[in-house]
């Protein structure tokens, strides 16, 4: 049997964990490394819940050895095993690591497998996690990323040592047109890949994106939130026409060339379009959502990014930044941003960007 690691190892190593919970359990938040392999399914766990509820604790156990039994339990048994084969190191979890793990341990025994449970279940990954994101800010110095939009800013942090890619673990890229088809993780996920990727973090410096309080529908830790205010600014700079073409590819070309059908595409940038109908005013709306249905006519995407930018996204950026530019460190094209980032994470952050995030502590 794996020896018993601390909590905070074991959910930095990332498991691997086989979840017995139920699925709709599993739905509501997991951890990186899990797979939902459970024990009942969300029918079994209810009818076993109801007869707990009536009946009691032997009734509910007795119904759940009829529910999973036979055929039944010699399949979830054999993907139980299967998965831990694919995967050494396996554990088991349910929600507090009781009666759903040690049962399942007991059956995988009998079987000659041997996989160690994890102590307290998901419910002290979570806590551990939870902890982890509380106590991460001022623990290691934190630098900012900002920029317009479409300046790139998440491909170039994401080529620096140091970096937690916050738009990746909430899989939106955090404009009203960020989102992504597959959707995002739950809430409790996304914090739980949070707290995973800041135990793995080992530089001198914590890069991240400068983002607002919410990525799409997900809200960052406030414990994080409230440390990327008072962090040291990079200011990542490009012409009007590099991010017209660079938003043009991300948010255009690319989904087309990964097989988006274009219809699917228009009404998915309209319905965008429509949600900051409001902050935009009826008029430059409606102009903007004509040049964007005639973009997929003729192929000319530009006019209609142009005009979002300077109408919307341009006029937010400069209102947003006044208040921040008493903690900007550095400006600069991405050549020179990339090199500051470097020297940052390798060396540690300078003086001046150290005295620049103290001014708002």
């Amino acid at each position: 049997m794996n020896p018993i690691p601390g909590l905070s190892a074991l959910l930095a190593g990332r498991g691997p964990f086989i979840d017995l919970r139920a699925p709709g359990e599993f739905a509501i938040g997991t951890v990186p490394g899990a797979v939902n392999l459970p024990l009942l399914t969300d029918d079994e766990r209810h009818q076993i819940g109801l007869t707990y509820r009536t009946g009691g604790q032997a009734a509910a156990i007795e119904l759940g050895e009829r529910l999973v039994s036979g055929p039944v339990r010699e399949a979830r048994i054999r993907g139980w095993i299967e998965f831990a084969r694919q995967h050494p190191g396996t554990w088991l979890y349910c929600w507090r690591g009781g009666l759903r793990s040690e049962i399942v341990q007991g059956w995988l025994g009998e079987r000659g497998l041997d996989l160690p449970r994890v102590p307290g279940g998901f419910k002290a990954l979570r806590h551990c996690a939870l902890q982890a994101l509380e106590s991460a800010p001022g623990s290691t110095p934190w630098l900012l990323l900002g920029g317009r939009t479409g300046t790139g800013k998440t491909a170039v942090l994401t080529r620096v040592p140091g970096h937690i890619d916050l738009e990746g673990l909430a899989n939106h890229r955090g404009s009203a047109f960020g989102g992504h088809p597959e959707g995002q993780p739950s809430p409790v996920t996304f914090e739980n890949a949070l707290a995973v990727a800041w135990l793995n973090h080992d530089a001198r410096v914590l890069l991240l994106e400068d983002e607002s309080r919410t990525i799409g529908r997900l809200a960052l830790p406030p414990a994080w939130y409230d440390a990327m205010q008072r962090a040291p600014l990079v200011i990542l700079e490009a012409e009007l026409h590099d991010r017209i073409r660079h938003i043009t590819r991300e948010y255009v070309w690319e989904p087309l060339a990964l097989g988006m059908a274009a219809a699917t595409l228009e009404r998915r940038l309209t319905d965008a379009l429509n949600r900051i109908r409001r902050r935009l005013g009826g008029q430059r709306h409606t102009e903007i959502a004509a040049l964007l249905s005639r973009g997929f006519v003729d192929g000319e995407h530009g006019p209609w990014i142009e005009r979002l930018l300077g109408w919307y996204y341009d006029p937010m950026y400069d209102y947003q930044l006044d208040a921040k530019l008493e903690r900007v460190v550095f400006r600069g094209d991405r050549e020179a941003v990339s090199r500051f980032l470097m020297e940052a994470a390798t060396r540690g952050l300078s003086d001046r960007a150290r005295v620049a995030g103290q001014r708002r502590s």
